[in-house]
Parts: structure tokens; C-alpha cells; sequence
């Protein structure tokens, strides 16, 4: 049954966004959403983002929804809620809007002459394994559209829900067209629930690491964000679980704090960490040039500075240490294939 009901005409309070209604059944769990999650229509047409971003390794994404219900203080993405007219603090970790489409729209863009196959990323901006798919199942069906035209996809999530679609991933993965990175930010669960409140424990994410590994699925682990001061020293210990989980590569990225999300996390250290605020900030401007943000390209992700290269060599040595400092098989488009469908006409030879 679909567990999108009643598609009405029920409308936020900014009178713009047709409102979904969300049958949770009986379903209980940890990474359960919000009691006061409001899902909203997404209608746009376009299904594929194209990025040009010079430091972002895909020119396709797909982003089944915008929001995201995990919370986490630090996400870059915060700033874009703010497009739609909604907050980038509460509004954007409780009102989310759903492509529920994508999945066809996804197949129809697939079977046209004009697309050439190629990777498509999931998610881009928000996480496409967010609390609210364990009942929507939209990114599921999108990797279903994807496994029939064996389309290449790479997927980036810290919900241990990934671990679900290892079937549907597989026969992808089969081809060399599937691969997963897993983020985690800390080993530790304290701070890890402060700062990602609604996402899996890093427990189980390096639980769903180990499932897709021994799926044959290649995996690798994100520690991303690093937030100088406050996570950094981890680095070591968390690569060398994840390679003991399976992961066969790491990656990193420095905390960005574009506006709002300089004062949203700045309003969160001081309630969670009161006594750390200084030292981190000042950690962070350190890595920033005196600025508590750069947007320049090829700086942005990684920051400049002393400190900046502390971290840089403190990855890069564990990284080598544990086998994890290779990159995972190019993904392949060679078995991309159109299935046949009722009212095409077939080749005579």
C-alpha cells in the first residue's frame, strides 16, 4: 500500500506546498521521525541535478527529498531550506519535502535517446536514507529503476538503513556499477547524538558497513565533517574500525559554516559544549584564514593553515596505515541497458 495517503489540497501555512499525510502503521524505531515531522509535495519535474562544482566528484545527483529529519547541527544543505520559505533550523529537520514521483520520473528519464549513461549520485544535498524512507521506500525504488537499466550509482548515507536494499544493490554492484560511502563522524555516541540526533548510532553504521562489504557491495567510509576541536583526534581510531568493517577507502571533509549555520552551530556548542565554544571556533578560523567560513572552490572542503594540515597529515597517515588510502573501482556504464517494455518495437535482428 502506498504510505502516502490522502494527497489533498491541504497546504502549509505559507499557502505554497500541497501537504502529504504520513501513515506510520505500528512500525517503532530508533531512527523513527519526529512526532512532529509535516511532509510536503515536491513538484518539480526535473528529477536530476547537474552539478558543476569543481570539487564535487559527480555531475548527477538525485535528491528523493529536501530536509532532512537527522538534524545534524552541521549540514550544509540547512541554508537551502531557506529557498522554500521555511527555516534553516527546526522547520528544516521537520518539514521535508518528498519527490514522490522520482521513481518514475527517474525511468522515463532513463529510457530517453537523449541520456547517456553515466553515475548518478544519491543523495547530492540531503540524505536519501533519512528516517522518514523506512516507510516511503522512495530511494528504494529509485535504486530498483536504476538496477533495471543497470545504471551506475554511487551512494552516500549515515543511516544504517542502507543495509536494507543490499538486494537490489547487488546485482549493480554484479556489473561494477554500485558503491556506497557510509559517513560517520565520531565513534563516540554521546556526541554523535548531539550532533546528528535522528541518525543511526555510529554502532550501526559500522554494522551496515560490514553487511554491504560481505554483500560484495564496495564500500568506503566519509568522516565528514571534521570539526577542528571537537572530532578531529578521532580520526585514527574511526578509520581503523571502519577498515575492520570493511571499508576499502576514506575520505574527509572540513566543517563549512556558510550563514545561517555559523550562528545555528554557534548557539549549539554553546548549549552542548559550553566549555569547548572558544577553543573550537578558534580551531575553525585557524583553518579559515581568521573567517569562520570560505566558500572558494579547492578550499572550501579541506581549509588552508597550520592547523588545516595537522589534520590533512594526521587522515592521510591513517588512512595508509589501514590499507584505506585508495579509491574505490571506477563505476561502470558498460552494462547500461533499456529493458523492453509493452509497446516497443523490437529489433528484427
Amino acid at each position: 500500500m502506498d504510505p502516502i495517503k490522502g494527497r489533498g489540497t491541504a497546504l502549509n501555512p505559507a499557502n505554497r506546498f500541497e501537504r502529504l499525510h504520513f501513515d506510520r502503521g505500528d512500525e517503532v524505531d530508533p531512527d523513527d521521525p519526529l512526532p512532529t515531522t509535516e511532509l510536503f509535495r515536491d513538484a518539480t519535474r526535473s528529477i536530476l541535478a547537474e552539478n558543476d562544482s569543481p570539487d564535487i566528484g559527480f555531475r548527477f545527483s538525485l535528491n528523493p527529498y529536501r530536509g532532512c529529519e537527522h538534524g545534524c547541527v552541521y549540514c550544509y544543505a540547512r541554508p537551502s531550506h531557506e529557498y522554500l520559505g521555511f527555516s534553516a533550523g527546526l522547520d528544516f529537520e521537520t518539514r521535508i519535502m518528498v519527490k514522490a514521483d522520482a521513481p518514475e520520473l527517474l525511468r522515463a528519464h532513463l529510457r530517453s535517446r537523449r541520456w547517456q549513461p553515466q553515475v548518478i549520485a544519491l543523495s547530492g544535498n540531503t540524505d536519501c536514507y533519512q528516517p522518514v524512507e523506512r516507510r516511503l521506500r522512495i530511494t528504494r525504488r529509485c535504486i530498483e529503476v536504476l538496477a533495471d537499466f543497470l545504471n551506475p550509482v554511487g551512494i552516500i548515507t549515515k543511516s544504517a538503513l542502507v543495509s536494507r536494499d543490499i538486494d537490489v544493490l547487488r546485482p549493480l554492484a554484479a556489473v561494477g556499477a554500485a558503491h556506497v560511502y557510509v559517513s560517520i563522524t565520531s565513534l563516540d555516541p554521546e556526541l554523535a547524538r548531539r550532533m546528528e540526533p535522528r541518525a543511526s548510532a555510529p554502532a550501526r553504521r559500522l554494522a551496515a558497513l560490514r553487511a554491504l562489504s560481505e554483500a560484495g557491495i564496495p564500500v568506503g567510509v566519509m568522516t565528514a565533517p571534521i570539526v577542528p576541536g571537537l572530532n578531529d583526534h578521532e580520526i585514527p581510531k574511526l578509520l581503523a574500525a571502519a577498515a575492520e568493517a570493511g571499508a576499502r577507502t576514506a575520505g574527509w571533509t572540513l566543517l563549512r559554516l556558510a550563514e545561517p549555520l555559523d550562528r545555528l552551530f554557534d548557539d549549539w556548542l554553546t548549549h552542548h559544549y559550553p566549555d569547548r565554544r572558544q577553543r573550537v571556533l578558534h580551531r575553525i578560523r585557524e583553518c579559515r584564514d581568521g573567517a569562520i567560513t570560505d566558500s572558494r572552490f579547492g578550499r572550501r572542503m579541506r581549509g588552508e593553515g597550520a592547523y588545516a594540515k595537522q589534520i590533512a597529515a594526521l587522515f592521510a597517515s591513517a588512512a595508509r596505515q589501514h590499507g584505506l588510502d585508495a579509491a574505490l573501482p571506477r563505476l561502470n556504464a558498460g552494462a547500461f541497458r533499456r529493458p523492453v517494455q509493452a509497446g516497443d518495437q523490437l529489433a528484427l535482428f
